[in-house]
């Protein structure tokens, strides 16, 4: 099974940015899609951002305008940039990646914490 590793996640004023890499051990061009998901304490598991194969993007409505998800298919890099952070995201924010035959791999997390 791939291996997702997040990085780049830590403590962050309001209205501060951040960019969080997902590295994973094989090549990206074998899954479909390749996400990130957030969970806050007491909060269910919610999708962030996600970007499929072919191109197309899908973002939360609190994510809408403020990140922004990449690939880097040559690193095997999923990036989401995010900028004008809010308190209301402080989460651990997971790596996700789908294979075409609906595998599903998860990193281990990364904390993403907004506080002044």
């Amino acid at each position: 099974q791939v291996q997702l590793v997040e990085s780049g996640g830590g403590l962050v004023q309001p209205g501060g940015s951040l960019r969080l890499s997902c590295a994973a051990s094989g090549s990206i061009f074998s899954f479909n899609v390749m996400g990130w998901h957030r969970q806050a304490p007491g909060n269910q598991l919610e999708l962030v951002a996600q970007n499929t194969s072919g191109g197309t993007t899908d973002y939360a409505d609190t994510a809408k305008g403020r990140f922004t998800i990449s690939r880097d298919n040559g690193e095997n890099k999923v990036y989401i940039q995010m900028n004008g952070l809010k308190p209301e995201v402080t989460a651990i924010y997971y790596c996700n990646a789908m294979s075409f035959t609906g595998r599903i791999s998860w990193g281990q997390g990364t904390q993403v914490t907004v506080s002044s």
